[in-house]
């Protein structure tokens, strides 16, 4: 996936309001920027942490630029803006970088399903069932080279959980895919001590047969595409095989 346009340096000023975020640009001007993000960004969101930032060119926004991106290092990034996340899985699926996920004959984005809810991609293949796909965006890392999910509460996540877990027991397939949206790790794992309620879910679902798909990203400043498929930590498979056996 290609930046719609060129990327411009910025420094942090402070992130506020959830989706407002000031920046002091390579000028030296102050601006507000849109930030796609509805999460804590914690770690990422500290005053002069270097941001990239991204001209939308559409005069009717109020806002013209929006964050894209937080450097940690001149090779290391980290994808603040969470709607990226499925366009990087759609083109990964039109190229069937996803093992797990191909060979299916057509999906579908945004599908109504369960109770007021939208999956982000049913899969539909010819010999096998319906695979419902749930794709969620990682930025957090507490622990060198361990990426975690959510970085706060998550209600909605929660809710699709179980939403897939129903789907599993209703005879198709259903899939968890966490995009690892920063290139700074090599495991995954739940951050249950900041929501045990999600952790509860994520347990549950995985238990009843929701497959789990971690995925990371290769990330610079002009494109982000899948990458390679990450392990669970051994600390959430531990405490999965314990919930099982429970």
């Amino acid at each position: 996936m290609k930046f719609q346009s060129p990327l411009e340096p910025a420094l942090l000023i402070k992130r506020y309001k959830r989706f407002l975020a000031d920046v002091r640009t390579k000028n030296n001007d102050l601006m507000t920027v849109h930030c796609a993000n509805t999460g804590s960004l914690m770690g990422l969101s500290a005053p002069g942490q270097k941001v990239w930032i991204e001209n939308s060119n559409n005069s009717s926004r109020k806002l013209q630029f929006s964050w894209k991106l937080t450097e940690l290092s001149p090779d290391k990034f980290v994808v603040v803006d969470t709607g990226l996340a499925n366009k990087i899985v759609k083109e990964a699926l039109n190229e069937n970088s996803i093992v797990e996920l191909s060979n299916y004959s057509s999906f579908f984005s945004e599908v109504p399903y369960g109770t007021n809810s939208r999956i982000d991609f049913l899969l539909e293949f010819n010999d096998k069932p319906k695979c419902y796909l749930e794709v969620k965006s990682v930025t957090l890392s507490r622990r060198k080279k361990i990426a975690e999910f959510p970085d706060s509460v998550t209600s909605r996540g929660a809710k699709h959980l179980i939403e897939l877990e129903k789907m599993v027991k209703s005879g198709f397939r259903a899939v968890m895919l966490f995009l690892i949206c920063r290139n700074d790790c090599e495991v995954f794992d739940i951050s249950d001590d900041l929501d045990p309620f999600y952790a509860k879910c994520f347990s549950k679902a995985s238990e009843a047969g929701v497959e789990v798909l971690c995925y990371d990203t290769v990330i610079n400043k002009e494109i982000i595409k899948i990458g390679r498929r990450i392990p669970l930590c051994d600390a959430l498979i531990n405490r999965m095989s314990f919930n099982d056996a429970g």
